[in-house]
């Protein structure tokens, strides 16, 4: 908090505001005071909120505009052969970041339907009071809209004019900055909410405890991220080795190639927490569905390293031999996920929610009953499922746009995935504490049925 002691729970999934508040309204009220002004009078002198809004508005599509102008003209000014080569490479660097937004706006939009449906997502991460609601959520989101195709349009344009080095110092410069807001010490943007962040990510990583909710709730977005890490990799290893704005290390078997080992190492990482972590929690509660949910994990890695080895084996053997294997390895990973998200992360309980609306089913409290959102959503998700296996996949990803559409689309299914699977946890959660107000209830009539007798 601003000038003020942080006192937040250990597990939290997302971000965390600053206690600023009352700092502002003290501000604002010693400001009055000083001028002698009335509240009507201060509110008098503020333009309209409707047309400030309409101002933002207007100046975010204005800005929009002139990024995609200025882009567009840097872009005609580079020669064909050059051009596909260049945009190439400026989609690796800005493309983690963007997908990142967009998950950011997501999860901004879960935090909405959540407080619109009176799901209280704040006792199911164990959050304060201080949380950041959906507002705060999507004000992060909007900076970061603006912040990254700025940076990549500045890229676009110092380049296609001749300024190499200047055009290279953008990403690098971008990467900086945000590396350094996450870990910047002091208490401004966000100080709890970033430490927290932090620390559950340190958590995931490192498994010695208790998992909560919020350690592999986190966890398994992360998995839905992993194209995005993929690339971060390959952007920080060319920023570290100096190939920013350059062709030179196009070429496959290079230090920071598309052939690189680095690359299905980085993509099975966030398979790999999480199967450590239900390792882990079964080691606590001894329950034989965390042995089984760490298969599921387990079997995203042979699809992930079948699929590297078609740069490191003959062409014979890898037709005849691995490539069956790799669909065979992608198939039961499709199919298992699928599964485990329908009857365990959503306890949709084979579908008996859609079959049974005549008579609700008790954990339809998010959305009620409405078929065609189930139906949706179970489609969709097998769908998205087996088309995530293309991007898992490192000898498919030569077309970088339809990879990158695939991973928007991911992302986009972990939203669809959070609503309901928040819903199964609130719906748990109040039927454990309605099973312990019974049993409190019972024991007091017992107690009074034992006094009156003695009585």
């Amino acid at each position: 908090m601003f000038g003020g002691h942080v006192t937040v729970p250990v597990n939290s999934p997302h971000l965390r505001k600053s206690g600023s508040r009352q700092l502002f309204s003290d501000l604002e009220t010693s400001e009055m005071k000083g001028t002698g002004g009335t509240p009507l009078a201060a509110a008098a002198m503020l333009p309209s909120p409707v047309l400030l809004w309409r101002l933002k508005v207007m100046l975010f599509f204005l800005w929009g505009f002139s990024c995609c102008k200025i882009s567009w003209d840097s872009v005609m000014r580079m020669s064909l052969d050059l051009r596909d080569l260049f945009l190439y490479e400026a989609f690796l660097y800005y493309n983690p970041l963007l997908l990142v937004t967009s998950a950011v706006w997501f999860w901004g939009a879960n935090l909405w339907v959540f407080a619109q449906s009176n799901v209280n997502y704040s006792k199911i991460f164990d959050l304060d009071q201080n949380h950041l609601t959906h507002k705060e959520i999507w004000k992060c989101a909007t900076w970061m809209t603006i912040i990254v195709p700025t940076s990549m349009t500045s890229y676009l344009y110092l380049y296609s004019h001749g300024e190499v080095s200047w055009a290279a110092s953008q990403p690098v410069l971008l990467y900086t900055v945000v590396a350094i807001i996450l870990i910047f010490p002091f208490d401004i943007f966000y100080l709890s909410s970033r430490f927290f962040l932090l620390r559950t990510l340190w958590r995931i990583v490192f498994p010695f405890q208790a998992i909560a909710f919020a350690d592999f709730f986190v966890a398994d977005i992360l998995t839905s991220m992993s194209k995005v890490f993929s690339d971060l990799e390959r952007s920080a290893c060319r920023m570290v080795h100096r190939q920013v704005a350059t062709i030179a290390w196009f070429e496959a078997d290079s230090v920071c190639g598309s052939h690189s080992v680095a690359i299905p190492i980085v993509l099975v990482l966030p398979y790999i927490f999480r199967l450590f972590q239900c390792l882990r929690q079964y080691k606590d509660t001894k329950e034989k569905t965390s042995l089984l949910n760490a298969l599921k994990y387990s079997t995203a890695v042979p699809v992930i390293f079948l699929s590297a080895l078609k740069y490191h084996v003959f062409p014979d053997n890898w037709i005849n031999f691995y490539r069956p294997l790799w669909l065979l390895s992608s198939f039961l990973n499709s199919l298992y996920s699928f599964y485990w998200d329908i009857t365990r992360d959503w306890d949709l309980s084979c579908f008996t929610r859609i079959f049974k609306f005549t008579k609700p089913h008790l954990v339809s409290q998010l959305i009620y009953g409405q078929n065609w959102v189930y139906f949706w959503v179970i489609g969709s998700n097998l769908i998205l499922r087996c088309t995530w296996t293309y991007k898992l996949s490192a000898h498919l990803r030569h077309n970088h746009l339809t990879v990158f559409a695939i991973t928007a689309l991911e992302i986009f299914r972990r939203f669809q995935w959070a609503f309901f699977r928040v819903e199964n946890e609130w719906n748990k959660m109040n039927s454990k504490q309605s099973f312990q107000m019974q049993d409190i209830s019972g024991e007091e009539e017992k107690l009074l049925n034992l006094n009156n007798h003695n009585v």
